[in-house]
């Protein structure tokens, strides 16, 4: 059985914490551990660590453990957790700045996950709004599954709920310029 140096790891690990709250917003330090945020996580059955669990790693300065975790790209963004919790701690902003944070330290354990948000976020800075046709081929043809869900295509476009042809806002400038504008921040998609 490994044992861990708490101390070693809280020390080596205490930069990361203020980084990650500083990014976020998200004051990780005020979690007492309740575990409310677990308890109504409708994803938590399929994480490797809860989102309760998370925190205390973060907490316990456990930097390299949190960023491999595949729990961070595994969070739905659903605020279940937000909504529970009793300091009110953002968990689905905390997940999505340590998934920026894996990436830049090169762990991206869910690699479909990762490649969907990119090609989502790179929908919506085109177009002002996601196009699911768009999206779905590129996933597919991306995640090397060219005909997933080929027969679903026709049937949906039958009824009207995709089409062939992306529709754009008309604030799509603005949207570009926000892009942009987090991309100078140092965030973003690529």
């Amino acid at each position: 059985m490994e044992t861990l140096n708490l101390t070693r790891a809280y020390e080596t690990g205490k930069g990361f914490i203020e980084q990650v709250e500083a990014e976020s917003g998200v004051k990780v330090k005020a979690c007492y551990q309740c575990g409310k945020c677990t308890a109504g996580c409708p994803v938590a059955f399929a994480m490797d660590y809860t989102p309760r669990q998370i925190i205390r790693m973060m907490q316990l300065g456990l930097k390299e453990e949190v960023l491999k975790s595949k729990t961070i790209w595994l969070c739905v963004h659903c605020e279940t957790c937000y909504t529970r919790c009793p300091k009110e701690i953002e968990l689905a902003k905390l997940m999505e700045t340590l998934r920026m944070e894996a990436k830049k330290a090169g762990y991206v354990g869910e690699k479909e996950v990762d490649l969907f948000s990119d090609l989502f976020l790179k929908s919506v800075e085109n177009h002002g709004r996601v196009h699911e046709m768009g999206l779905v081929i590129g996933f597919n043809l991306l995640s090397m599954q060219p005909f997933k869900d080929a027969g679903l295509g026709p049937i949906m476009m039958q009824k009207g709920k995709i089409h062939i042809m992306p529709s754009n806002i008309k604030g799509k400038a603005a949207v570009k310029r926000i892009f942009e504008k987090t991309r100078q921040m140092g965030g973003g998609s690529k």
